[in-house]
């Protein structure tokens, strides 16, 4: 396979996508690209949530902070996923359990809920716009799912103290999503859903407020191993105490040992013409989120104009496929009511996953960090990670450690085998779910 680049592959240099997100946030005046040599107390690469939430947090507590991004703030999956921010961690508590223990799970989840909690009150502060809405439906597509699903919220209630998830039966799911391919699950009311770009963009007006130097339009094309850091772009020389790498599906080949841990896979968007308040209440009767229990997962909302956000489908390549057309097949299969709807926008990002799921937390160097590999779990995840590598920055790195303790492998045979053995591991899971 040809070896593409990330950042350009699919998308104008410099242009956020043309997505229902871009066309109804309010775009911030562009930051200047980084040029000459600059000096700071941290260097981020990247402006998405990670990169932003590390930059406030970091100003905050006194750091002169450098921010910077290949392209605009918020450009990469901050700003261009489903919008829901979800409870836990990408691996339920069970698996969790399994993997690192009890007590180690039990931290683990904490630090979820306050990933939650974070996000919700940067949100309510800095972009009220973002309109955060309570509610995530776990929809079950097998009978067999069905009393894991009851199971699971039982054993939450028990053993965690966490009663906001409760099951629901066929009937009480149908009265929600107005679907026959769903057999059951659960609602979360911890969780819930919010505009990602509108509060991206939120963040990054807080940042700047508190003094960071966003530069945007500035690749970066190498990192030095020194202490103090030295960070190359085209026209720009920084020189940091500390540097994070906040980069996610978008690192490219930029530092090899989480590119090994961290694959960039391509996801997919759609948005109908507005529906009305009839054809609306039809599919959802209610302003919750709803994921479903395929490995290739279907999810979906409503935004504030009546729109179904509609994300599933899977491609394999670094190029975007015709998005809308492979988007509505599974949207058709779950709402027959709406094959004959109009879509208005489709569009894709680059999200990075691992291989068991979990982000991937590392000190790479004495002074340079990362923090990535959400596996579409990130947006809640993704905002605690900038705290806390901004608490490891500041000397206390308890809970960055906490996560960092998570074994993240490398995919087998690195960065030159991982594509092709994602194609056929997903063509495998694909074939699992139609059958």
């Amino acid at each position: 396979m040809a070896r593409l680049d990330v950042l350009t592959a699919n998308d104008r240099a410099g242009e956020y996508p043309r997505s229902w997100y871009a066309e109804t946030a309010a775009p911030l005046p562009p930051f200047p690209a980084a040029a000459g040599d600059l000096a700071c107390d941290v260097c981020i690469v990247g402006a998405g949530f990670t990169g932003l939430s590390a930059a406030l947090h970091l100003a905050g507590r006194g750091y002169d902070v450098v921010l910077l991004d290949a392209h605009r703030v918020g450009w990469g999956a901050s700003g261009r996923n489903g919008g829901q921010v979800g409870t836990g961690q990408r691996l339920d508590q069970d698996a969790l359990e399994k993997a690192v223990g009890k007590g180690h799970a039990r931290a683990l989840w904490d630090l979820a809920q306050e990933a939650v909690a974070l996000t919700r009150a940067l949100a309510n502060r800095h972009a009220p716009e973002a309109g955060w809405a309570d509610g995530i439906i776990h929809a079950c597509h097998r009978p067999r799912h069905v009393p894991h699903a009851r199971a699971y919220a039982e054993r939450m209630a028990r053993d965690y103290g966490y009663d906001l998830i409760r099951p629901l039966d066929r009937e009480e799911l149908r009265s929600l999503v107005g679907s026959p391919a769903y057999h059951g699950g659960d609602i979360d009311m911890g969780g819930g859903h919010l505009h990602p770009l509108r509060y991206a963009l939120g963040l990054a007006r807080a940042a700047a407020a508190a003094g960071v130097r966003i530069h945007e339009h500035s690749t970066v094309r190498r990192i030095g191993d020194s202490d103090p850091a030295l960070v190359e772009t085209a026209a720009a020389r920084i020189t940091a105490r500390h540097v994070l790498l906040a980069c996610n599906g978008y690192l490219g080949h930029l530092e090899a040992r989480t590119a090994a841990r961290v694959m960039p896979i391509n996801n997919f968007i759609v948005a109908t013409e507005p529906l009305s308040p009839e054809a609306r209440k039809a599919v959802l009767s209610a302003d919750h989120a709803v994921a479903d229990s395929k490995f290739v997962i279907n999810y979906f909302r409503f935004s504030e104009d009546n729109r179904l956000l509609f994300g599933g489908g899977e491609s394999y390549g670094y190029r975007f496929p015709d998005i809308a057309r492979l988007v509505r097949k599974p949207m058709v299969e779950i709402f027959p009511q709406l094959r004959d709807a109009k879509i208005t926008h489709a569009w894709g990002g680059t999200l990075g996953i691992t291989l068991n799921r979990m982000p991937h937390f590392e000190r790479l160097k004495g002074n340079i960090l990362t923090a990535s590999g959400y596996s579409g779990h990130g947006v809640a995840l993704a905002t605690l990670g900038g705290q806390l590598a901004a608490e490891a920055i500041a000397g206390q790195a308890e809970r960055f450690d906490l996560m960092a303790r998570v074994p993240t492998r490398p995919f087998p045979g690195g960065v030159a085998l991982r594509w092709p053995l994602l194609v056929l591991a997903m063509a495998w899971f694909s074939l699992r779910d139609r059958l």
